[in-house]
């Protein structure tokens, strides 16, 4: 293992999750505070928009014409500059459509910095987690600083760290190894890029019932991000509470959480089998949900931070195993286009649909985003139910057989 070229490259996944980190937990609070909280839903829908758009922009464009450290260093250097902008025009017409430019150069860059990562590593399967966990840590690390030392969770000062973060990426990602154009030379169409042909190649209904499971439980991402610190504050502000004025450092205990699960993956997976696994990543959703219901009119803080610290059984025990299925049960030569299809369904569409769900259920129940706490537990309640049917759906229909799984190029 090189440990030199694993720092090199764990430097740029701290820095790429600490640029989302800064203002993902702090920016619905923030928008509250300069009165466009009716606008949440809309500012959290366009980064899965993004994320729907960057796979044909690597496909189409950064895949086969120009060096990957090059794009990811103008999509940083532009995603910095439309970043630090945004607090200087807070309350304007301006604002999203900034947040939209930052969002359009920032989530391309996720799948360009893991294919620089693969294309570096001698040995991908045993020394990129080592890699990628320094992008937990990078979230982890700057929730825990704006939530505990800085404590502004309200301010602009998320959006300041994250556009410096970002320009300070961009600058650094042209000093990374040369790395060319993987897709130099070949054809590609838009087929291939969403993972189209991929899907048409693979005869299997679990493979089918797992995509469509995926997109649905990333709903709850989508309900979760954007409105959890709104409604923590909310309990702070309302019950007087000594805790959650600054929500973004008990969130960061989610992804702390998220460390030791994927560590525990090989154990669990072991016992559990794939399917149990993502089950109970479903059901971590539901717990989570009927955590904050049952805690909305009290704010008990033990009772709230379970729900927070089950972030790494919610993500880690359904999308990362749902990587490993999808990489286990396709063959080599569509993989990728599987991978990107899991990507565009789950953070794209998924994640968007639970921004638009979650914020016309705010929008109905209260006012600018404002809800009573009785409000707030209608809301996770809802969601809770709704998990439970996604789950349902999944565990009825879903069969991890050889026989039933085995794909076809």
């Amino acid at each position: 293992m090189n440990v030199g070229r694993i720092a090199r490259l764990g430097l740029m996944m701290f820095v790429q999750y600490l640029i989302w980190g800064a203002w993902a937990p702090t920016l619905g609070n923030y928008m509250q505070d300069i009165e466009m909280g009716g606008l949440i839903q809309v500012a959290y829908a366009l980064g899965p928009l993004s994320a729907i758009i960057a796979p044909f922009f690597l496909g189409m464009v950064a895949d086969r014409f120009f060096d990957s450290e090059k794009v990811l260093g103008v999509l940083f250097l532009v995603a910095g500059l439309a970043m630090g902008v945004m607090p200087q025009v807070a309350g304007t017409g301006w604002f999203l459509p900034l947040l939209g430019l930052h969002a359009l150069c920032y989530f391309p860059t996720l799948g360009l910095t893991a294919s620089l990562a693969f294309h570096h590593l001698d040995n991908q399967e045993k020394e990129f987690p080592f890699v990628r966990v320094f992008g937990t840590l990078g979230w982890a690390a700057i929730g825990t600083f704006m939530g505990y030392v800085l404590q502004q969770d309200s301010s602009p000062t998320g959006l300041y760290i994250g556009a410096g973060a970002a320009l300070f990426l961009g600058l650094y990602s042209f000093t990374l190894p040369h790395t060319p154009p993987p897709a130099a030379g070949q054809t590609t169409s838009w087929k291939q890029i969403a993972g189209i042909d991929a899907f048409h190649a693979l005869k299997s209904r679990s493979f089918v019932v797992f995509l469509a499971a995926a997109m649905l439980i990333f709903i709850a991402f989508g309900t979760y991000f954007p409105y959890a610190p709104v409604f923590f504050q909310d309990l702070n502000q309302t019950l007087s509470l000594s805790h959650f004025s600054n929500p973004s450092f008990e969130m960061s205990f989610g992804q702390w959480s998220e460390i030791i699960f994927m560590l525990l993956i090989p154990f669990f997976f072991a016992r559990l089998g794939v399917k149990w696994m993502l089950v109970l990543g479903m059901l971590a959703w539901v717990a989570r949900f009927t955590i904050f219901a049952s805690a909305a009119m009290t704010g008990t803080f033990w009772l709230i931070m379970i729900g927070i610290l089950v972030h790494g059984i919610c993500y880690d025990f359904f999308f990362v195993t749902g990587q490993i299925y999808l990489d286990k049960k396709t063959a080599p030569a569509i993989r990728g286009q599987v991978q990107g299809l899991l990507v565009l369904l789950t953070q794209g569409v998924g994640f968007f649909l639970g921004t638009q769900l979650s914020g016309f259920l705010v929008n109905s129940l209260g006012t600018n985003a404002e809800l009573e706490l009785a409000e707030w537990r209608l809301f996770w309640f809802i969601f809770a139910g709704l998990t439970v049917a996604f789950t349902l759906f999944f565990a009825l229909l879903f069969k991890d057989s050889d026989s039933d799984e085995e794909a076809s190029a």
